[in-house]
């Protein structure tokens, strides 16, 4: 059996940014990674000879961000293309209201009002919610304050329950009253127009990785950790496990001891979410012009209710909307050609037959990823924001665990996973490490 001074479980960014700190400090390391390539849940596709990305995409705020300033260091090119954690303005929106017929831009501004007003209450609200409040139970407390007829206050909450799908793909009401606490921005937010991918594949320069080792058992004690995979069982002193919180709650794989508190607590009260994307491209751009969202209001936005032109990035004319919370599981069985026709049936509400069938579509499938079990994590009913990092505690001086779910700050992006990864780096060794060395030579 191979022995090594650590062994990393997971070749996502966390993973990798582990190791590379690891192995910078002269440790022998391996990683272990079921998929075919490295990456996790950043993949890049390029099949129709174009780029999308399928998982990751932004970084939400360039603002004192570590992957901003690896991808600098990598020269990964960018984008500005900021969203905003589903902003109501600030950009150029196209609201269409019930009716399908594009909003006025004098009634566009006093929608994007009401939503501030009911922000700005809702700061309160959380704060003084109870430990078991969901965000349907703090945004309907917000609502009922701003003393508006029905329909106004539908209007907005239509956004809340879309913001919370967006932003987690979580139903409102299974959101933890705290689940957006970290929804803020610092900074322009940027994509990648040649591909997210470049970040892992840089991070894994140099690693020692074993490719296609599915880990099914990780077993650890006083003396170390011993990993067994459908190829071979491999031996270390420490390890940091990185799989998303999906395949850990799994019983794909077994943590034996059993994971003891707090870890095992913050793990329960985490679930991995619903939120898969759709990717239309068209031959033409037959939507409006001068806007980066098309977003619908009404009953027939239960789904489909947000498309964001993606169009600047390659010249192609692209769509991109999503199917979150309940939309994701209940069309997670549908074949593509009637997700595509459910998506165009509410694009034609709003133009008519200028809506052309697209030339090439791509749609994620993480729900169905083995390995994935989801996008992100998300806090249930009863969680707290405590629980990110309570689920990174060390447990017996050898196992670590790492990931999007394990930090607290700004959980569910790539740079939390860098910084877990970097931080499980630091407590093996015992010492701070600056976290430029990620990306430094």
């Amino acid at each position: 059996m191979e022995h090594f001074d650590t062994i990393v479980v997971g070749a996502g960014v966390a993973g990798l940014t582990a190791a590379r700190l690891l192995a910078r400090d002269g440790r022998r390391v391996a990683v272990l990674e079921a998929r075919d390539r490295v990456g996790g849940r950043v993949w890049t596709d390029r099949t129709d000879g174009l780029v999308t990305d399928l998982g990751a995409s932004w970084i939400h705020g360039v603002t004192d961000s570590p992957v901003a300033a690896a991808a600098a260091a990598f020269g990964m090119r960018t984008a500005e293309f900021t969203v905003g954690g589903y902003q109501p303005d600030s950009r150029p929106i196209a609201y269409h209201g019930p009716d399908g017929e594009r909003l006025p831009d004098a009634d566009a501004h006093r929608f994007a009002a009401d939503i501030h007003d009911v922000d700005a209450t809702l700061l309160d609200v959380v704060a003084a919610s109870a430990p078991d409040a969901s965000y349907r139970d703090v945004t309907e407390a917000a609502l009922a304050r701003q003393a508006w007829d029905a329909e106004r206050v539908q209007r907005v909450r239509e956004y809340l329950e879309h913001r919370s799908e967006e932003q987690y793909g979580a139903w409102i009401e299974d959101l933890a009253a705290h689940g957006l606490d970290d929804d803020s921005i610092d900074g322009d937010e940027v994509v990648f127009p040649e591909g997210y991918d470049r970040l892992p594949q840089q991070l894994a320069e140099g690693l020692d990785l074993r490719l296609e080792h599915v880990v099914s058992h990780v077993r650890w004690s006083a003396d170390g950790v011993v990993v067994s995979t459908d190829r071979g069982s491999f031996a270390a002193d420490t390890t940091v496990v990185t799989v998303p919180v999906g395949v850990l709650k799994s019983d794909d794989l077994v943590v034996e001891p059993p994971l003891p508190e707090p870890v095992a607590g913050a793990l329960g009260r985490l679930e991995m979410n619903a939120f898969e994307k759709v990717f239309l491209r068209f031959p033409t751009r037959f939507w409006d012009d001068g806007v980066y969202a098309i977003r619908q209001q009404g009953p027939e936005s239960r789904w489909w209710h947000s498309w964001y032109d993606l169009t600047s990035l390659h010249g192609t004319p692209t769509l991109l909307t999503f199917a979150a919370g309940p939309a994701a599981r209940e069309t997670r069985d549908w074949p593509e050609g009637l997700v595509v026709e459910s998506v165009l049936a509410q694009l034609t509400r709003l133009y008519g037959d200028r809506v052309e069938q697209p030339t090439h579509v791509h749609r994620t499938d993480w729900q169905g990823d083995p390995f994935a079990r989801g996008s992100y994590a998300y806090m249930t009913v009863g969680s707290s924001t405590a629980d990110h990092d309570d689920l990174a505690t060390p447990i017996g001086g050898v196992l670590h665990l790492a990931g999007e779910a394990t930090w607290t700050d700004d959980p569910a992006t790539v740079p939390a996973a860098m910084l877990s990864g970097h931080r499980a780096a630091s407590n093996i060794l015992g010492r701070d490490i600056p976290i430029d060395e990620v990306w430094s030579n």
